[in-house]
């Protein structure tokens, strides 16, 4: 409970034999008194489908027009912090890992970076369509909904072994600390260069070497999160030269400064950050690893 809103969230993990998909499905119900709003942000993360009951929010990328009142929400992955605001609400979230993409969307995932997406408009997301109009009952069930999501996701065809597999060994790679060039992720990953960067931009959305940036900038982030008292120098990532390089970064994938983000209220992700912590291990998808990892 902060002063502008409650929030209670329920994460669950995904079954056998489709969890090597998804990071988590998870429930977040927002509570804000008077029929107020509360606005917070998202960091930069995977590919999410999020099912709205309530007052739906409102989404913004930079420099796109806001995303007003979806009640199925796809966001392609990110690079940057999504502004929301949103009021009393129940939201269940669909995280897909790079694996997940591959398999559901079936799109590359570069065309869909960066980009926020009504699932009821958009035909390549007709699937998602299915799941969305079924999924809310005339009650609040959330076993019932877990169940239908598990459902909708559990049936069709697998990916070829042998793509799934490239797919996995370039996410091992990425979110392993120790790599921090383009040229030691093609190695742990076991692959040439150039079919590492094919691989990144058509099922992760970037090039090896901005997602690299991303992981050591969250793990930075998460870091300071869980332990303000090391100050952002503290909490800088080793693989950094120097604060001037966090700070640009902080600016690429936050769009402000450490001081304005430190400064700026965080009514909901936090305590969503804090649940997932505690019953998933990674604070952020950014830095949830692959099945096997």
């Amino acid at each position: 409970m902060t002063g502008d809103c409650s929030v209670r969230v329920q994460f669950y993990r995904p079954p056998e034999p489709i969890s090597r998909y998804f990071t988590t499905f998870y429930l977040t119900e927002i509570s804000v008194p008077d029929g107020r709003r509360v606005t917070d942000h998202l960091h930069p993360e995977w590919a999410n489908l999020r099912l709205c009951q309530g007052d739906l929010p409102d989404s913004e990328l930079p420099g796109l027009p806001i995303a007003r009142g979806y009640s199925a929400i796809v966001t392609g992955p990110t690079s940057t912090t999504v502004r929301f605001t949103v009021g009393t609400s129940r939201v269940w979230g669909i995280g897909f890992l790079p694996l997940g993409w591959a398999r559901f969307m079936g799109e590359p995932a570069s065309i869909h970076a960066d980009r926020i997406y009504d699932a009821h408009a958009e035909p390549f997301l007709a699937p998602m369509r299915t799941l969305a109009a079924s999924l809310f009952g005339p009650e609040p069930d959330a076993e019932a909904e877990l169940a239908r999501i598990v459902a909708h996701f559990s049936s069709g065809p697998d990916l070829p072994a042998d793509v799934a597999a490239r797919i996995q060994a370039c996410h091992q790679a990425l979110v392993n600390p120790d790599v921090s060039s383009v040229v030691e992720m093609a190695e742990a990953a076991g692959l040439p260069s150039y079919t590492l960067e094919r691989i990144c931009k058509k099922h992760f959305g970037f090039p090896p070497r901005l997602l690299l940036r991303r992981q050591r900038f969250m793990r930075s982030l998460v870091q300071y999160l869980f332990d303000p008292s090391l100050h952002w120098i503290g909490a800088m990532d080793s693989s950094y030269h120097d604060q001037a390089q966090f700070v640009r970064d902080f600016h690429r994938f936050m769009g402000m400064s450490p001081s304005e983000y430190a400064a700026s209220p965080r009514p909901v992700l936090e305590a969503v950050m804090r649940a997932r912590q505690q019953r998933v291990g990674t604070a952020v998808q950014a830095l949830h690893a692959p099945a096997g990892s």
